[in-house]
């Protein structure tokens, strides 16, 4: 059975996302689930990569930064 340590959601837009981080037998991992519209998706991560994707996450986020305003198509 897993175990809850931390859960958080955020909106954005439509799409509502839940971060959990959860503990079991076999280790930590975050739960990522992304709803819309009563539709879910959801990716684990395991703990030991937590770090590797909050960094890319960080470089994504000064790249949209630095690219400025999303041009109109």
């Amino acid at each position: 059975m897993d175990r809850e340590l931390f859960s958080e959601q955020v909106q954005v837009e439509r799409k509502l996302f839940t971060f959990e981080l959860r503990e079991n037998p076999r280790g930590r991992f975050l739960r990522v689930t992304e709803d819309v519209g009563g539709r879910r998706d959801t990716i684990i991560i395991p703990a030991v990569g937590l770090e590797g994707i909050a960094e890319a996450i960080a470089r994504a986020h000064t790249a949209s930064k630095v690219a400025g305003s999303p041009e109109a198509e």
